[in-house]
């Protein structure tokens, strides 16, 4: 198993998923649930963290292309391994 696949299964094994209940990319209903917090209090800070230039932004992109789907797949590993097929 090389680095990546490790690194993807790592990701798995944390336990995040993207809720069926999503707004957006369901990233907050992840924090939300995995830190048994309010999901709409989640949802603010996220909002709120847009208001820094870059960091808030890049951020959440950062940890929407790594959180996986219901099912586990995970957006960045399914771009890379289709663009290895390509």
């Amino acid at each position: 198993m090389g680095g990546m696949e490790k690194l993807f299964e790592s990701i798995r094994r944390i336990g995040f998923r993207r809720g069926p209940g999503r707004v957006v990319a369901g990233i907050g209903g992840s924090l939300a649930k995995k830190f048994g917090v309010n999901v709409w209090l989640v949802r603010l800070l996220i909002f709120l963290s847009f208001l820094l230039p870059v960091l808030g932004v890049g951020a959440y992109l950062l940890v929407w292309v790594l959180t996986p789907w219901q099912d586990g797949s995970i957006p960045l590993e399914r771009a890379l391994e289709a663009r290895r097929l390509t």
